[in-house]
């Protein structure tokens, strides 16, 4: 018996011995955990196999081609145009082609000024688009709201005011801001540096109805007209074309006017650097040239919807202008700008 027992303990002794030592066993996930975690991983995958969407970039959301297309063979009637001596190079050019293009309407551009253009604009009500070298004024959109017109600003371009010499002139190539009002109100050259000559400064400049007159009075002269018109030997035009024939004339005269005016006579005239800087495409576009300026045309909702041919200029002029700036003699405006008057084209038409 006690045999027995002792076999039934030596059993006991070796089954406990080959079972390991038990441990709590992990709980089990609810199951409503489990379902999320089973759910979760096959998100997160489609999630990296599919990109989000991406915001539109604010270039493509103003695309280029906001613009319906023109046909100008379908239209007629007239369009009436005047301001700027700056801009009207650029109008001119782009009339022609609408012309070419098809046109049967007459197209009437007067190069005015800016200021005489928003006069027969905003004051007389005659035209349909005021082209302008300068923004409109305050006192001007008031005088267009008198007479129910409210203006639309379309930036068309970019233009370098140019100041130029005589090509015999062979002491000056560059100026300061500081030179430039000194030169524009002084009598003799030696009066601003010693070492110049002892000769009278014939000045050739625009006139006060001139966009512009008012950039050059703003960037060199901080508003202040009176010193520039007080300066002797000093003849204004509003006929780009006269001063550049009186800086021709003389080795001691010196002009301002819009770049394209210039480049048609480059053979003519020197232009000066300003502040060390030339002008050209790149010192524009960076905003470098200290006299680059914009160029605007304005109209009105009123008229772009009930003249049909306007408004379709306007669009034309809009889609094809940086076609032609360039060979004219001005700069493209930036995509922004330009874009930007797009969409007003499209707002003044109930579009």
């Amino acid at each position: 018996m006690r045999q027995l027992i002792g076999i039934t303990l030596l059993i006991s002794m070796l089954l406990l011995a080959a079972c390991p030592a038990s441990t709590p066993a992990a709980p089990e996930a609810a199951p409503a955990e489990a379902e999320a975690t089973a759910t979760e991983a096959p998100a997160e995958e489609a999630a990296a196999e599919e990109p989000a969407a991406e915001e539109p970039a604010a270039d493509e959301a103003m695309s280029d081609n906001i613009l319906p297309e023109v046909d100008p063979t379908e239209l007629s009637g007239d369009i009436i145009t005047a301001g700027s001596s700056t801009v009207f190079p650029l109008a001119e050019a782009m009339a022609a082609r609408f012309k070419d293009e098809g046109f049967s309407g007459n197209i009437t551009i007067d190069s005015i000024g800016s200021g005489a253009g928003f006069e027969r604009f905003c004051v007389a009500g005659e035209s349909d688009i005021s082209n302008a070298s300068r923004a409109i004024k305050d006192s001007e959109i008031e005088s267009c709201k008198a007479i129910g017109r409210t203006p639309i600003e379309f930036r068309v371009g970019t233009d370098a005011l140019a100041v130029v010499v005589n090509p015999a002139n062979d002491f000056l190539t560059d100026a300061s801001l500081e030179e430039l009002a000194q030169i524009f109100t002084a009598e003799k050259w030696s009066d601003v540096n010693p070492d110049w000559p002892a000769e009278d400064i014939l000045r050739f400049i625009p006139g006060t109805d001139s966009g512009t007159f008012d950039y050059f009075v703003e960037a060199v002269f901080d508003q202040d007209e009176e010193p520039i018109l007080a300066a002797p030997n000093t003849q204004l035009s509003e006929d780009d074309n006269v001063l550049v024939q009186g800086v021709e004339g003389s080795p001691y005269a010196i002009g301002f006017f819009g770049y394209a005016y210039y480049e048609e006579n480059a053979d003519r005239l020197n232009i000066l650097s300003i502040e060390g800087i030339e002008a050209n495409f790149d010192t524009v576009e960076a905003a470098e040239y200290p006299l680059a300026r914009p160029l605007f045309m304005y109209s009105d909702a009123s008229i772009l919807q009930e003249k049909p041919q306007v408004a379709a200029y306007i669009n034309f002029f809009l889609t094809f202008v940086n076609e032609e700036i360039e060979t004219v003699g001005y700069f493209p405006a930036s995509d922004e700008a330009l874009n930007g008057a797009k969409e007003a084209l499209l707002a003044g038409m109930g579009q």
